[in-house]
């Protein structure tokens, strides 16, 4: 899971892991995907709504990023690990607070059904994913 956000965002071939319904507004949720446990934060009303990253906590080697505080720190959103409270990129991943470290960002997160290369979030289509190739 070393992929960005950025990096796959025109892929077309995606992978549905959970139902729009299933997501919880400016929280987390966690998925099984490729065999890793992949953290869905939905933020209605941002430019992007979802997000995904590893849910697996560098620091302390815990499943536990998808229960982490959703904030924004110094105009960047982010997400605050629940163990020791580094800030971890929505975009990418990366450790706010310490160089080297990253909840390793996915990939584009879309839903089902708007259509083009990236499906928009819909609450009648399944959430998806791109499918590392």
């Amino acid at each position: 899971m070393k992929l960005s956000n950025a990096a796959v965002a025109n892929q077309s071939s995606w992978q549905a892991v959970c139902q729009a319904a299933d997501l919880v507004a400016d929280s987390g949720v966690v998925v099984w995907h490729e065999g890793e446990q992949v953290a869905l934060f939905y933020l209605p009303g941002h430019e992007q709504a979802l997000y995904a990253i590893d849910n697996r906590d560098p620091r302390s080697g815990a499943n536990i990023i998808g229960r982490g505080l959703v904030g924004s720190l110094q105009g960047e959103l982010v997400v605050a690990a629940p163990l020791y409270k580094q800030h971890f990129s929505l975009l990418d991943g990366r450790c706010l607070e310490e160089s080297g470290a990253a909840a390793a960002g996915v990939a584009g997160a879309g839903g089902g059904g708007a259509g083009g290369n990236r499906p928009g979030l819909s609450t009648v289509f399944p959430v998806v994913v791109p499918i590392r190739r």
